[in-house]
């Protein structure tokens, strides 16, 4: 199976991470997007290890669970991979190539970037449009992916009783979901400098967009577990107690010292992530200023934090929420959807899949 292609058709977006599985459902009502059903299943954190799915079985009734939750009746899934055993590349071909000639031109290219055998990956392409360089030649996003690691993926989903449709890259699904989120509620110019920085469990992957295209992507080793941890550690509770605590956003008021020695270090270290983050991207291009940042992840709904961050970046800081102008089905509590939101951003990516 390659990436990207194998679209067309209703397909439930299904984000595996090391903390959870999240599954959603997004579907058309007169000509707008509406959420038609989600879920969210926590994974002990065994199952999935440095974005290597462990535990095939056990990732699989977990997804099994939040399908049958959300209420989703969709066969086919569109999921997504990512971390270091994916490779992307923007290349540039001649455009008078035939489909049979670009296809050979480029596996022969890719071999240059992969630092595995062609036959131990999932290779695929897409042509983006006309190259800036000359009009005679085509710019086309390669990305490849170890085959283990789709394959893992693409078990899971078979043992939920669906068929993967679509195998995207994970930053290409975020990048879908904050084009919408942009389009929708945060318009932009059309040549605007988004970053977003995804706070997983344990990295968060700081990206750039430049008029709504991925420009570049770094992923550092910093997350909300240092919380959780950070929790646990200063309170005597276990790691569950202290994630659930930390979601749940009442440590305020059980711990009066909470907030001044546990979470305001943290918000101050995440502070300094995203901006050496967005000092190495601006030392590396020729783009001077960012417009704005996007926080997703789960962590980042924590309240106020969209705030500190702009105050101590001084940039216009937003909390992902690709469905504040979205309509829901009955089977959706809006509440409850807009306090998963800034977590359901890749889910949200992939379910749109369904409408390439």
């Amino acid at each position: 199976m390659g990436l990207f292609d194998q679209s067309g058709g209703a397909v439930l977006g299904v984000d595996i991470s090391a903390s959870s599985v999240k599954v959603m459902e997004i579907g058309s009502r007169r000509g707008k997007f509406q959420v038609e059903g989600y879920a969210i299943e926590p994974l002990a954190p065994d199952l999935v290890v440095d974005k290597q799915i462990v535990k095939v079985q056990e990732v699989g009734e977990a997804l099994s669970r939040a399908v049958n939750r959300s209420g989703s009746r969709l066969k086919q899934g569109a999921i997504a991979v990512s971390g270091a055993s994916v490779i992307t590349k923007l290349i540039s071909m001649p455009a008078s190539l035939s489909d049979v000639e670009l296809e050979s031109q480029v596996q022969v290219e890719a071999e240059q970037y992969l630092p595995f055998p062609l036959e131990e990956v999932n290779l695929d392409y897409e042509i983006i449009g006309p190259s800036l360089e000359s009009e005679n030649r085509l710019d086309i996003l390669l990305a490849a992916s170890r085959s283990d690691n789709v394959d893992s993926r693409v078990a899971v989903l078979e043992c939920a009783g669906l068929k993967a449709k679509v195998v995207d890259v994970e930053a290409f699904a975020l990048e879908n979901a904050v084009s919408l989120m942009m389009e929708s509620s945060h318009p932009v110019a059309d040549d605007a400098v988004v970053a977003v920085a995804d706070v997983g469990g344990a990295n968060t992957v700081f990206s750039v967009l430049e008029g709504f295209r991925s420009i570049f992507t770094r992923e550092e080793n910093f997350g909300g577990n240092q919380l959780t941890e950070s929790i646990q550690q200063h309170f005597g509770m276990s790691f569950d107690e202290a994630e659930m605590g930390k979601r749940q956003g009442l440590l305020s008021k059980s711990y009066e010292n909470y907030e001044s020695e546990v979470l305001e270090p943290y918000k101050a270290s995440l502070v300094e992530q995203i901006d050496r983050a967005r000092r190495l991207f601006l030392s590396s291009t020729s783009i001077s200023s960012v417009d704005m940042l996007v926080l997703s992840g789960g962590t980042c709904a924590i309240a106020g934090l969209a705030e500190y961050v702009e105050g101590g970046l001084k940039l216009r800081t937003v909390l992902a929420d690709p469905f504040a102008d979205m309509p829901n089905s009955s089977r959706v509590s809006r509440a409850e959807l807009k306090k998963d939101a800034s977590s359901l951003m890749v889910s949200c990516g992939l379910a749109l899949r369904s409408f390439d």
